[in-house]
C-alpha cells in the first residue's frame, strides 16, 4: 500500500479557488511540454486532486507507464507499473465531457470510487468511456497534443510498457486570475 498522501493534499490546496482563477497543469517530460486545461467545472474534486498532487511534487519523475496506440497514455503510478496510488480514492465525477483525442480521464479499477493520481490523455475518440470514467481536463493547444501524440507512437512491449522511459520531468501548477 502505498504511502497516504491526502494530508498533504489537502494542506496544498487550501488556497484554490476556481471562482477566481484559472488553473492549468505543465508536465515536462523528455519528450516535450504538455499543457493541460483542467475542467473544474464538471469535476471540481478530481482537479483540486491534481493540483494538489502536483503541488506537492508527486508526479516529478514518474513515467507514463501504459501507452496504447490510438487509444490513450497513461501515467501517474509512483511504481511506473500502474498498481500505485498516492494512498487514498477520490469519488468519480461523470460528466458530459466527451473521450476525445487530448482529453485528461482518470484512471481507476472497475470500482468507480478508485481513481487517486493515474490519469489517460486520449489518442482519440473513445465514446464507451464516457460517463464511466472522469474527464477532468484537455491539452490546452495543438504543441500540447503534439507531444501526447508522439508520446503514444512511441513503442511498447506486449504489456503495453514503453521500451524506453517516457518520463514526467516536472509537473507544474499553473494560477491565471479570471478577468
Amino acid at each position: 500500500m502505498s504511502k497516504n498522501r491526502q494530508a498533504e493534499v489537502n494542506a496544498a490546496v487550501k488556497d484554490v479557488d476556481f471562482d477566481k482563477n484559472d488553473y492549468q497543469i505543465e508536465l515536462k517530460t523528455n519528450q516535450g511540454t504538455i499543457l493541460l486545461q483542467l475542467l473544474p467545472d464538471v469535476a471540481p474534486g478530481h482537479c483540486t486532486n491534481m493540483i494538489g498532487l502536483t503541488k506537492i511534487g508527486y508526479y516529478n519523475g514518474v513515467v507514463f507507464h501504459r501507452i496504447i496506440s490510438g487509444f490513450m497514455i497513461q501515467g501517474g503510478c509512483p511504481q511506473g507499473t500502474g498498481t500505485g496510488g498516492p494512498g487514498y480514492t477520490i469519488r468519480a465525477e461523470f460528466n458530459k465531457t466527451p473521450h476525445v483525442a487530448g482529453v485528461l480521464s482518470m484512471a481507476r479499477t472497475n470500482d468507480p470510487n478508485s481513481g487517486g493520481s493515474q490519469f489517460f490523455i486520449c489518442l482519440g475518440t473513445h465514446a464507451y468511456l464516457d460517463n464511466q470514467y472522469t474527464a477532468f481536463g484537455k491539452a490546452a493547444n495543438a504543441a500540447s497534443m503534439e507531444v501526447v501524440k508522439k508520446i503514444g507512437n512511441v513503442q511498447t512491449d506486449r504489456g503495453d510498457k514503453p521500451l524506453q522511459a517516457v518520463t514526467i520531468e516536472t509537473a507544474t501548477v499553473i494560477v491565471t486570475p479570471k478577468s
